[in-house]
């Protein structure tokens, strides 16, 4: 093992990290859920600093790391529904979101050109609200902590930026593919037309 694969095994531990979260959430057992977001919640920071510090980067560690924590909230937050600490209707919205772009993604990699994920400023804000709402609804459970506006008021935020992160998305990926077809069309007649040129000379 190599020091640049460290950022890559921190993103690994994050994914094994989801069984024993879910475990603890259905069993209800608040705060070692608490310990175990804050153990993901370091390893996460860790990687990245790792990462740009050393120049770690690597094209497996950037899907890795978004996965990790993609599957550690939805993971999370079904299991929340599940009991009954958040409305089913938000888990449907943000994991129809995260279809989408999934399937954006391998479409435009698949039919378009080469894909890297880029998160904008607001997929970045809306995993922030993501996050918060996921450590809010946890303490809510905590003895002595009553924060069910706060909640509220998060279940909110993470629904709207959902949405707003959703199009931005469809419509700068969708903006892109369109200029990367017309070069490709405008590239093809010029061509075209050379070659009626020379034929003709």
């Amino acid at each position: 093992m190599q020091g640049r694969d460290i950022p890559n095994l921190l993103s690994g531990m994050r994914i094994l990290l989801i069984v024993p979260l879910v475990y603890v959430l259905y069993q209800e057992e608040y705060f070692l859920s608490l310990w175990i977001i804050v153990v993901a919640g370091i390893s996460d920071g860790l990687d990245g600093f790792l990462a740009k510090r050393y120049q770690w980067q690597s094209r497996l560690g950037s899907i890795l790391d978004p996965v990790a924590d993609k599957l550690l909230l939805i993971s999370s937050y079904i299991t929340l529904a599940l009991l009954g600490h958040l409305p089913y209707w938000l888990i449907i919205l943000v994991f129809s979101r995260d279809l989408i772009i999934i399937l954006g993604a391998l479409a435009y990699h698949f039919l378009i050109d080469h894909f890297e994920m880029e998160p904008t400023s607001l997929s970045k804000l809306n995993t922030l609200w993501q996050i918060l709402l996921l450590i809010s609804i946890i303490v809510d459970q905590l003895p002595g902590f009553r924060i069910s506006q706060i909640v509220d008021g998060l279940i909110y935020l993470v629904a709207i930026t959902t949405v707003l992160s959703g199009i931005q998305y469809v419509w700068h990926w969708g903006i892109k593919a369109w200029r990367v077809a017309k070069n490709r069309k405008s590239g093809f007649d010029s061509c075209r037309r050379q070659t009626e040129t020379t034929h003709h000379s």
